[in-house]
């Protein structure tokens, strides 16, 4: 017995989310991907998405999850389900949205828009392309709360090596002159936000951790050796400790950048195995998906959270 306790301890602890099967049976059709979405952006009721008017009118059978509201004015102001979302103006069933969404939340690595194309059969590459980056922009999160506790800092660079690239489009600069830098925050155990930055440089990064963290609730604020975070103690007036990874240390005690680090590692795993490119123009969007994801691993309705958030 006591064997069997130690094996499931070290058994991982998977979150059931939404299935492929229940998928299907939770959206068979597109009237029932409308009512939950009606659900999902509205949960006290229907209204205007100009005015915020409860008293809203069906605009009849003939055009269902069509609205009317007078207050706006007259003639009254017309509005369907998908205004103010982004599935407005789309002509594709949401369905299919629907699917695109819930395949890109289930890939815990992210999924291309070329494995997108061919399992939806968009028509072009162009339209799949189109709808994961629309989704993307639907994650982001406007409700960001300051990290608090012991807080991690750390930053990366998002880019191939130049000496992979090929000869006419080297740029023959040593480091990471060339490479896209990103710099990130997590909590213990806790919620990650991440942004891309033109540079690392001291100014910068002072200025992620004054937006990103509580100073009033935070604890530790942990970061590698990199010259940018100094003074941090000073300016800031936090409690900062460092790791100096050039000397081979990565921990000492609580002092440490683990955590941030792994989520840099699923985020380039990502980025190389399943995009293989991820240009600078874009790089915010894919962010925003990995954050979004991190941060509700253990969201059961992660599908129902991002669906309210489109």
């Amino acid at each position: 017995m006591d064997v069997e306790k130690t094996e499931n301890e070290h058994e991982p602890k998977v979150v059931k989310q939404l299935s492929l099967g229940d998928f299907d049976r939770m959206f068979p059709d597109e009237a029932s991907c409308k009512e939950y979405l009606v659900q999902q952006r509205w949960l006290k009721g229907v209204r205007c998405p100009r005015c915020g008017n409860e008293k809203v009118y069906p605009a009849g059978a003939k055009r269902p999850f069509h609205w009317a509201c007078h207050k706006c004015g007259k003639p009254a102001y017309r509005f369907s389900l998908y205004v103010g979302t982004i599935f407005e103006n789309t002509n594709y069933p949401l369905r299919t949205w629907f699917k695109v969404l819930h395949l890109m939340l289930v890939s815990k690595k992210g999924i291309s828009a070329m494995q997108i194309h061919r399992m939806i059969d968009s028509g072009s590459y162009k339209t799949a392309f189109y709808m994961c980056h629309r989704l993307r922009a639907g994650l982001s999160d406007p409700d960001f709360r300051q990290l608090m506790g012991i807080v991690e800092v750390d930053e990366t660079y998002i880019g191939g090596k130049d000496k992979n690239r090929h000869m006419d489009k080297r740029h023959h600069v040593r480091g990471t002159g060339d490479k896209t830098p990103v710099i990130g925050a997590i909590s213990r155990k806790g919620n990650v936000v991440c942004k891309m930055i033109e540079r690392a440089d001291m100014p910068t990064l002072h200025r992620f951790v004054h937006e990103v963290v509580d100073k009033d609730k935070v604890s530790l604020v942990a970061t590698d050796e990199h010259s940018g975070y100094q003074y941090l103690s000073r300016w800031q007036k936090l409690t900062h400790e460092t790791v100096g990874h050039k000397h081979g240390e990565y921990v000492r005690g609580i002092v440490h950048t683990n955590n941030m680090e792994s989520f840099w590692s699923l985020l380039k795993r990502g980025v190389i195995g399943t995009y293989h490119n991820v240009s600078k123009k874009y790089l915010p969007l894919y962010l925003n998906e990995f954050q979004f994801r991190f941060n509700n691993r253990k969201e059961k309705d992660i599908f129902g959270k991002a669906v309210a958030g489109c």
